[in-house]
């Protein structure tokens, strides 16, 4: 992905202990973002865009193979493991990430034309503010929860006007989540592991 979208910045959180886990997560043997080439195209019409107000995008996660969803389906069915609580879900009971839709048995990165990303300053290669952290499990991740600053609110429209734009849909929980409308493999979820 980042040979097809350039100066593209990546953070691909499964691949460490940054995440609501607290560990890296199953089928992550790379930092790696893969995207189906049509979503891969789409994502670098945004970045191009950006670019010429010296901004830009940086990814969380692309592609999810399966094993990785369930590896968070397994997570999420032992209650003793909350470590990462505080950070990822402090006003949610782990009992409750399911029935929320926080976490599922199946997941659209799977068909590998999802995208989770933020808007970055090319300069400093600093995350825009977008009022919160990225995969926290709260309504105030959702793009219309009114508690951001103006200028939060502002940089998830701007994020998400831009993302539509360019053929995606954008997800009504969580500010960072897109998936390409025109999927080429919206039947397909994919279990090869990202290396």
């Amino acid at each position: 992905m980042t040979d097809a979208v350039p100066g593209i910045a990546t953070e691909i959180r499964y691949f460490t202990d940054e995440n609501f886990v607290g560990r890296p997560i199953n089928g992550y043997e790379a930092p790696l973002c893969i995207l189906s080439v049509e979503a891969a195209e789409a994502v670098a019409s945004v970045q191009e865009r950006l670019s010429s107000f010296g901004l830009g995008l940086k990814v969380f996660d692309c592609y999810r193979p399966q094993r990785a969803v369930s590896d968070f389906a397994a997570w999420a069915a032992d209650p003793e493991d909350v470590a990462r609580q505080a950070d990822y879900y402090p006003n949610v009971p782990k009992d409750e990430l399911f029935e929320r839709g926080y976490i599922a048995e199946r997941s659209g990165h799977s068909r590998g034309s999802a995208i989770d990303l933020t808007i970055v300053d090319l300069s400093t290669g600093e995350e825009l503010d977008m009022g919160s952290s990225y995969d926290l499990f709260d309504t105030l991740s959702h793009p219309s929860d009114p508690r951001p600053s103006a200028e939060a609110r502002a940089n998830r429209m701007l994020l998400q006007r831009l993302m539509v734009e360019a053929g995606f849909n954008a997800l009504e929980e969580e500010w960072w989540h897109f998936w390409l409308a025109d999927e080429p493999y919206p039947d397909t979820y994919f279990d090869f592991v990202v290396e």
